[in-house]
């Protein structure tokens, strides 16, 4: 009888990836049937390549793995590069996943790759691994993608998951992150990728799963809690609803499980707040049990017609609203923006500069981004986000008194690269 061959997963556990990763390595390592699996976190490309050489060389079957967003997929193509140029002859399995390999299956793999995982990649990454230790195929697993004579072939969709199914980390391996308690998202923002990925309904992880995971995180050592989710204040809700209770039940119980001295952040990153749900009852609510003095809350735009045309289900009020409402309660409102949406004409433009300035006056900070015509999105062929030496001057006249941060000029660049590998839509 053959014994099974010994399997080394290669993670490339580097920034954006490696908070997937947390996920994923959590769900193989919690599977018996992949006990024979190892798993290594190289954070940088040459102990990558170390990593990968030292298991084919001795004799294990290798598969490494990246995950990205747009706007590192350029970053994660070339290391995929240089990685199998340096190879010397060793025989790997390259796959990948996240939400660039789900909306461009044919240009991920144009780049390289072997197979992608399309779509939620738990249940996926479990079934081709088993198969790499049974020695199939890994082709014939559900929910991948790979080339075939250069045609994309497909195979279904990942599988969506029931948190409660797995867990939110690696806890064996020592890789912790945020407890995701919400996946996927009703609102469908049409800039957005976390419909497209994760389906435009939610799907909360149960209080008793989330307190199991805190008492976890506190037995490794972990003072701070923090949480993934699109929504925070609608936690335990399928619509547009607030359920106070069910976040209260929620904090509760992960105050319990994270003991006197544990600390819980909840509705700032990366667990921002809508508007409309910043209300007098929800931030006392969060004062009795939350450590963070900041909210983050999504405004986007303070142009009516452009938050009508991104669909986001509130008006400019509403942001101002809410930002008033949040420093009355004691905390610092971080509102986001974003810049350059498709379709603004100058007139929106300063509307949502003039936003900024009176959410300044009342104490907010405003966070800058940059459009992005990101892949999966309604908005994947708009032209990338651009900010013009008028708004750039007044960005920067709030940015000097401390009342503006974020990335959005290196994003800038960053929409200009997205769209420029563009390719045209299959038919």
């Amino acid at each position: 009888m053959s014994s099974r061959p010994q399997v080394s997963l290669v993670l490339s556990y580097q920034y954006p990836g490696k908070y997937a990763f947390t996920v994923l390595a959590g769900a193989v390592e919690a599977d018996p049937a992949l006990a024979d699996v190892s798993l290594h976190f190289p954070r940088d490309r040459d102990s990558l390549l170390t990593t990968v050489r030292e298991r084919a060389d001795a004799g294990d079957v290798v598969v490494v793995a990246w995950s990205f967003y747009s706007a590192s997929f350029g970053p994660a193509a070339e290391e995929l590069a240089w990685v199998r140029a340096r190879l010397e002859g060793r025989q790997v399995l390259c796959i990948a996943g996240g939400v660039h390999a789900t909306a461009e299956p044919l240009q991920t793999l144009q780049a390289g790759f072997d197979l992608i995982a399309v779509g939620e990649g738990e249940h996926t990454l479990r079934a081709l691994l088993l198969r790499v230790l049974q020695g199939e195929d890994p082709r014939g697993t559900h929910g991948v993608a790979y080339l075939d004579a250069g045609k994309l072939v497909q195979r279904g969709h990942g599988e969506g998951v029931r948190l409660d199914d797995f867990p939110p980390f690696a806890a064996r391996h020592a890789k912790f992150g945020a407890v995701e308690i919400t996946r996927g998202c009703i609102y469908a923002c049409r800039f957005c990728q976390t419909p497209f990925m994760s389906k435009a309904r939610f799907r909360h992880r149960s209080v008793a799963n989330v307190a199991r995971w805190a008492g976890e995180l506190r037995r490794a050592g972990r003072r701070d809690i923090r949480f993934i989710t699109p929504t925070s204040m609608s936690y335990g809700t399928a619509d547009e609803t607030m359920n106070l209770g069910a976040v209260e039940a929620l904090l509760v119980a992960v105050r319990e499980a994270m003991g006197p001295d544990g600390r819980i952040f909840y509705g700032t990153f990366p667990s921002e707040v809508r508007p409309e749900h910043v209300t007098p009852e929800a931030l006392a609510l969060l004062k009795r049990h939350v450590h963070n003095d900041n909210l983050i809350i999504g405004g986007q735009s303070g142009s009516e017609r452009m938050l009508q045309a991104t669909r986001r289900g509130h008006d400019v009020e509403t942001v101002v609203r809410a930002a008033r409402l949040a420093v009355e309660g004691g905390f610092v409102p971080n509102v986001d923006f974003i810049l350059g949406l498709p379709g603004e004409e100058p007139e929106d433009v300063d509307a949502t500069l003039d936003l900024m300035q009176r959410l300044a006056d009342l104490g907010a900070r405003v966070h800058g981004h940059t459009f992005m015509p990101l892949p999966g999105t309604p908005y994947r062929d708009a032209p990338p986000g651009r900010v013009d030496e008028r708004a750039q001057q007044r960005l920067d006249w709030l940015a000097s008194r401390g009342r503006l941060y974020g990335h959005w000029k290196q994003q800038g660049v960053l929409a200009e690269q997205i769209a420029a590998r563009r390719q045209p839509r299959a038919r």
